[in-house]
């Protein structure tokens, strides 16, 4: 990232071109050069592991009743994943902890209040928890800004044509903690750390430890292994802006699965992502610069809040989720 940042504008077409490569290919990139401190990742996963230390009946205070409502804690085996694709499967086998924005932005309605704008609840400890959660969610809101401004110049699209459309929207950030497990510990069949699920939004910044677990379904329908590269950040586009393209890029499934017996990684993980989500009454219709006679919309248009509304009933509310069949085609 950092030649993007150079402002060489040579430089900065060859970081769009190797973007929209990516994207057009597996739809999950590992970026540097990004320009969040090494400080501030390591010091948001030391209090975030600090605070799912804490004793159970203290993050039970922080879990909200209404699962609908996405913030505060989550416990151990109460969300499942692949229910947002569709799937139904075993609850997942990790714990979490989410926030959305500090303050309510200007100009939300008064249902764009009540669905997604939620007041965030902080724990009293560890110390430092919340100061440090701001810190790192500002510094993922610019980069989010920054990777959309790539993205409009490998789509071919005016300079910044995508911050209009994230002025207010209602991003989360979820911490996740997959606690210690013995690969002979007894499970539910079809049971994993986190189901198969693609991510709702228009991007994820993903800080995540460097162990194995995370694994990404191929354009061929194979599971591969992602493990973080150091100082990486792992980035990934959610199912909207792969609606938005036409599927010029690729809304990844992924998953997290237990440790085998004879790797490492049968201690914790730890990952922090943050979801970019387009504003609530934002219509997402099809780029035209993503179509041709061949190659018509293959999308109606939708609002990125209902879209979103549908997708956490589905993982929170093991609800069913309707699910477009191209993300579920083995061609994604």
């Amino acid at each position: 990232m950092s030649a993007w940042f150079s402002g060489d504008q040579k430089a900065m077409d060859d970081v769009a071109r190797s973007m929209d490569h990516t994207m057009r290919t597996t739809g999950i990139l590992a970026i540097v050069g990004h320009g969040i401190p090494t400080d501030l990742r390591h010091a948001m996963l030391d209090v975030t592991q600090a605070f799912f230390d804490l004793p159970l009946e203290e993050k039970l205070a922080l879990r909200v009743p209404d699962v609908s409502v996405n913030r505060g804690y989550s416990p151990v085996g109460v969300e499942a994943l692949s229910y947002s694709l569709g799937i139904e499967s075993p609850p997942d086998l990790f714990e979490a902890f989410n926030v959305g924005p500090e303050e309510v932005p200007q100009g939300v309605s008064t249902q764009e209040l009540a669905d997604f704008f939620q007041p965030n609840l902080w724990p009293e400890a560890p110390a430092g928890f919340r100061t440090t959660w701001l810190t790192y969610w500002r510094a993922c809101e610019e980069l989010g800004r920054v990777l959309l401004d790539v993205f409009a110049r490998a789509l071919g699209l005016p300079d910044r044509w995508f911050r209009p459309f994230v002025t207010r929207g209602p991003s989360v950030m979820r911490a996740n903690n997959y606690p210690v497990q013995s690969p002979t510990a007894p499970r539910q069949d079809g049971q994993l750390r986190m189901g198969a699920h693609s991510d709702y939004g228009s991007l994820t910044i993903l800080l995540a430890d460097p162990v194995p677990g995370l694994q990404i379904r191929s354009q061929e329908g194979e599971w591969a292994d992602v493990v973080p590269l150091e100082d990486s950040l792992v980035v990934n586009i959610g199912d909207l802006l792969a609606e938005w393209t036409n599927d010029r890029w690729h809304s990844t499934v992924h998953r997290v699965v237990p440790p085998h017996g004879d790797q490492p990684g049968q201690g914790r993980r730890r990952s922090v992502a943050w979801f970019q989500q387009p504003n609530a009454d934002a219509i997402i219709d099809v780029l035209p610069s993503c179509t041709s006679a061949g190659n018509p919309p293959r999308y109606p248009p939708t609002s990125a809040g209902e879209h979103l509304l549908g997708k956490l009933r589905g993982s929170r509310g093991l609800e069913k989720a309707p699910v477009a069949e191209q993300f579920l085609d083995s061609d994604r």
